[in-house]
């Protein structure tokens, strides 16, 4: 799919609440995805660049998809539809509570509790990451907010956003990522990468060993995605590069909305922008075109070897 021939999905897009608004639920639902992260980050094999612990935008909410333990399998799901927490395994087992104003030590006791109760016994680093400050989990009373439509709206946003990721994705035949969700930082994401290897990255993240972010930007990269905006004020679509080749800050990229962000050192697009817009799709499809254009062309990739020219043979 092209920019060109992306559909009209305007009434799909939520409004959602000022950030301002909902910034302590965000926090706290953070926090409680960081420990079903943490869970499967724990139990499942490594992947490259930490792909093998993330969550996945579902049609209810976010899910860890089956996670491995013995002989069976288990999923950790936050539905945002009924607001709950839902732990199913392969043998036909479950055990769910409902989501709602509740400490991060009150949800780590809860979804542990539950785990036992399934015959499922993990121990996990309990604390946060990608923070500056980290507040054990079984100690976090501060954080204890849940506002149901705001993260029912956010949610909504991430569908609009993974469905879009996914069609852009398509057009790339090199080493890409899955559209997956980082519970570090919060944020739906898909990177695209060049086949070559880049610059040992500086690290620097809060809370974060070193060799995570050296193994994460092991290799050039083009990557987008979408978060609520913390740090930034309002939820937004970003693109970065690493490493940025000379001029990618000053790369004309569209829409005309977008913008360089000189502290984050990425493109932003607001999602109001998107939402907003007459053709969302299109308006999203060209800023992840645009911004994967200067990372591409400035840095001199093997854009014919990379990139798909012609849709695929019918099945």
């Amino acid at each position: 799919m092209t920019a060109e021939n992306v559909p009209d999905t305007r009434d799909a897009w939520p409004e959602l609440q000022p950030l301002e608004n909902w910034q302590d639920t965000c926090s706290t639902v953070h926090m409680w995805t960081q420990i079903a992260g943490k869970i499967r980050l724990t139990l499942s094999p490594h992947i490259n660049h930490c792909w093998g612990s993330t969550l996945y935008v579902a049609s209810r909410g976010l899910t860890t998809s089956p996670v491995p333990y013995g002989s069976f399998t288990f999923a950790i799901d936050f539905d945002f539809v009924e607001h709950r927490l839902l732990i199913t395994t392969s043998s036909g087992e479950q055990r769910a509570f409902p989501l709602g104003p509740m400490t991060v030590a009150e949800f780590y006791r809860k979804i542990m509790r539950a785990l036992d109760e399934l015959d499922i016994h993990v121990r996990i680093l309990a604390r946060p990451v990608e923070m500056e400050v980290a507040i054990p989990f079984e100690k976090d009373t501060q954080h204890a907010s849940y506002d149901a439509d705001a993260v029912n709206r956010f949610w909504r946003a991430l569908v609009q956003a993974d469905r879009v990721l996914k069609e852009f994705r398509a057009g790339f035949i090199g080493k890409a990522s899955p559209v997956h969700f980082f519970w570090g930082a919060f944020d739906l994401a898909a990177t695209r990468f060049s086949g070559r290897t880049a610059p040992k990255h500086p690290g620097g993240a809060p809370n974060v060993a070193a060799w995570v972010m050296e193994e994460a930007y092991s290799h050039e990269v083009s990557s987008a995605g979408f978060w609520a905006g913390t740090g930034l004020g309002e939820a937004a679509f970003y693109a970065y590069a690493y490493p940025a080749p000379p001029g990618f800050d000053s790369y004309p990229v569209q829409p005309q909305a977008a913008y360089f962000h000189e502290k984050l050192g990425e493109f932003i697009l607001p999602y109001e922008a998107v939402r907003t817009a007459e053709q969302p799709d299109r308006t999203l499809f060209s800023f992840l075109q645009t911004t994967y254009d200067a990372a591409a062309t400035l840095a001199h990739w093997d854009r014919a070897a990379l990139e798909r020219h012609s849709p695929p043979p019918a099945p």
